[in-house]
């Protein structure tokens, strides 16, 4: 395969995080937002490296302060000023391509979700790291609006859309299916490409990213979000986002193994409700971080399901229930640097 999108869980050099501070959404809640950010660098650090953007000199010192005394290898971090709108670099972070087994970033445009945020700061940040030499592989850009968290590869040329999402016309006007299945094909090197046809949660305002929907454990398994309460307003949509799966084939023409995810228990601060789920984990080499939103039943059982579907990973609970506030949660956050794109950091930023 002449490039692929390798699966998420795959070998890596770390993962890039973007800290909140008084500039971000996160203004409101910065010091509960801090602590959850801790925990979740904190996690992340144990399994391997983690490149944290900074916006300026102080708030580097601030970040290191707040980590002091909670990593066991504060080497592990690397924090690198630059600036950014907001903390979400799974939607602004580049895509990494494995390109005849060679990494090469793919740097596609970002738009705030369709205009709906301030995104200039967000859609350089890329090319900064890049032109810092924070990264070592090549970065190739491309002049089209796809988020991180839209588009979900089981590593061996299958990619798995929201169509709602990846085509709503604020993003690419015009775009049809035909023509962002020629593009995905040409930038992330699909060879099969599964579309479903599914609204958004509750409270999510990505207009559906798929990582808050169904997820790749293997080429043949998918996790996906599921609901039990015919009362909740998800539930109808989420049954419809079953079925659809179970219509989906693997390669091999068979049917794909489903794990269902339950919902946590309404979260709805304000009487706002929060688009809390369990898909949107983590996968790192190693371990799955899954968010844990308060509801002991249900996010022990999300725990459990995640390490049926990854045996021989760890599988960590990280605090989300201030991250969700701001509609997204450990995936949202994160963004994968597969082996091979990450340069050694500057001795001046751990």
């Amino acid at each position: 395969m002449a490039r692929r999108l390798p699966h998420e869980g795959e070998a890596q050099d770390g993962v890039l995080l973007a800290w909140p501070h008084e500039g971000t959404d996160w203004r409101d809640d910065l010091a509960a937002a801090e602590a959850e950010f801790r925990a979740l660098a904190v996690a992340l650090a144990a399994h391997g490296r983690v490149l944290i953007l900074c916006r300026d000199g102080d708030h580097t010192a601030h970040i290191r302060a707040t980590l002091d005394g909670w990593l066991e290898d504060p080497g592990r971090v690397c924090l690198v000023p630059c600036p950014y709108d907001d903390t979400w670099p799974r939607d602004f972070g580049p895509l990494t391509v494995l390109d005849e087994g060679r990494p090469r970033l793919v740097d596609f445009r970002f738009d705030g979700w369709g205009g709906k945020c301030p995104a200039d700061r967000d859609d350089a940040v890329s090319r900064r790291l890049h032109a810092a030499g924070l990264f070592r592989a090549p970065l190739e850009r491309h002049e089209w609006v796809l988020e991180g968290g839209a588009v979900e590869s089981d590593g061996a040329g299958t990619l798995l859309l929201n169509a709602p999402c990846v085509l709503a016309p604020r993003r690419n006007p015009g775009l049809t299916r035909e023509a962002a299945e020629t593009r995905l094909r040409q930038a992330l090197g699909a060879r099969r490409i599964l579309w479903l046809e599914v609204p958004p949660l509750s409270g999510d305002d990505t207009d559906g990213h798929i990582d808050t929907l169904a997820r790749f454990a293997d080429s043949g398994t998918l996790l996906h979000s599921a609901c039990d309460d015919p009362a909740h307003p998800d539930h109808a949509a989420l049954a419809e986002l079953e079925a659809q799966l179970r219509r989906l084939k693997r390669a091999d023409g068979g049917p794909y193994r489903l794990v269902p995810l339950p919902l946590p228990r309404p979260l709805a601060p304000q009487g706002r409700l929060l688009p809390a789920n369990y898909a949107n984990f983590l996968v790192l080499p190693e371990a799955v971080l899954v968010p844990q939103y308060g509801d002991r039943a249900r996010d022990d059982l999300a725990l459990e399901r995640v390490a049926l579907a990854f045996p021989g990973r760890t599988v960590a609970g990280v605090p989300s229930t201030v991250l969700i506030r701001q509609n997204g949660s450990l995936h949202c956050l994160t963004m994968q640097l597969p082996r091979g794109t990450l340069a050694p950091c500057p001795a001046s930023s751990t």
